[in-house]
């Protein structure tokens, strides 16, 4: 899904946010098999969840980017979150209200990765940004909306140089409106490895995940509603 209204352009070169988890493996499939090629772009932001960066590694080479970066940021100096800092615990499953955004909402940032992002694409030449933000099966993070993409994009094309005098940069959110097991099973007819990817907030030392955060259970009932097993390793069943 494209949130803005653009011009298609014939597929070219694109920057593809990649974290080593479910959501963007399947973007990246789903960006190579329309044609473009994709550079891959991975961030160490000082997330306790250090080993979704070997997954990253592993899901740019098997997606078939033509080039991934990892860049480190200190965004995870700041605080503020379970994923960035270690006085605050990994809520498990059912203690974060309905309406609540829950503590592993990073501060800004979609917004900061997005925004480097949109540099490496002026950079490369790349008109289309994509992300796999979902607003459907997601966490509450306010940075995971529709209404923040579509604003992401009127800024990208006011803020730059392609946008002001070139053709304009297209942010892509594919999964926005789909649900777990539809991007579980979107994936597997593209022939994603999801073995290779990352899902816990919490992993254990040697890898496995904790099986009772948010992102282990949306996870989990994504592949039991798709239908399509789970190659996860879970300590426990939430």
């Amino acid at each position: 899904m494209n949130v803005a209204d653009n011009t298609e352009l014939p597929p070219g070169k694109a920057v593809v946010l990649v974290s080593g988890g479910l959501d963007s493996a399947t973007v990246l499939a789903m960006a190579r098999a329309q044609g473009y090629e994709c550079y891959a772009l991975s961030f160490d932001y000082g997330q306790r969840h250090r080993i979704e960066l070997e997954a990253s590694r592993r899901v740019a080479l098997a997606g078939g980017a033509v080039e991934h970066r990892q860049l480190k940021l200190p965004i995870g100096e700041l605080g503020g979150s379970a994923l960035t800092d270690n006085t605050i615990d990994v809520p498990s499953t059912g203690t974060t209200g309905e309406n609540e955004i829950p503590v592993t909402y990073v501060p800004a940032r979609n917004t900061i990765f997005l925004s480097m992002a949109l540099g490496l694409a002026e950079i490369t030449g790349a008109r289309d940004i994509f992300i796999g933000a979902n607003a459907v099966d997601y966490s509450g993070y306010p940075d995971c909306r529709p209404a923040f993409i579509a604003a992401f994009e009127k800024l990208a094309n006011l803020a730059t140089r392609e946008g002001v005098d070139g053709d304009g940069f297209c942010i892509r959110a594919p999964l926005i409106e789909l649900s777990k097991a539809e991007i579980i099973r979107a994936g597997t007819q593209l022939g994603v490895d999801y073995s290779l990817t990352v899902s816990c907030y919490n992993p254990a030392a040697d890898g496995k995940a904790c099986g009772v955060c948010d992102s282990c259970r949306i996870r989990a009932n994504g592949f039991r509603q798709a239908a399509v097993d789970d190659p996860t390793i879970y300590q426990s069943q939430a």
